[in-house]
């Protein structure tokens, strides 16, 4: 099992992200959570096999959806929350 917290920048908010994050996750096999922030950037929790995890990673950088761009992309090592499924928080 591998945990990652992400912090997308870029054209990522009001350009159908999270929905389109939630989507790939849902293809890839990974749980979590996906949320707007504040600095226009979006937050993305993901666990689940470190294959599945290292896909969704490539699927995010490239953006998700064709209307965004990703500009910058932090990706962190994290403890697993027990997700059981990938949701929208915000």
């Amino acid at each position: 099992m591998r945990a990652v917290t992400l912090q997308a920048s870029g054209r990522v908010q009001g350009v159908g992200f999270r929905w389109a994050t939630k989507v790939a996750a849902d293809k890839c096999g990974v749980n979590g959570i996906v949320r707007n922030l504040m600095d226009g950037s979006v937050f993305i929790e993901a666990e689940g096999e470190d294959q599945r995890i290292a896909v969704f990673i490539d699927v995010i950088r490239q953006s998700p959806t064709d209307f965004g761009r990703v500009d910058h992309l932090i990706v962190h090592e994290s403890e697993p929350q027990n997700y059981h499924n990938f949701r929208i928080t915000n």
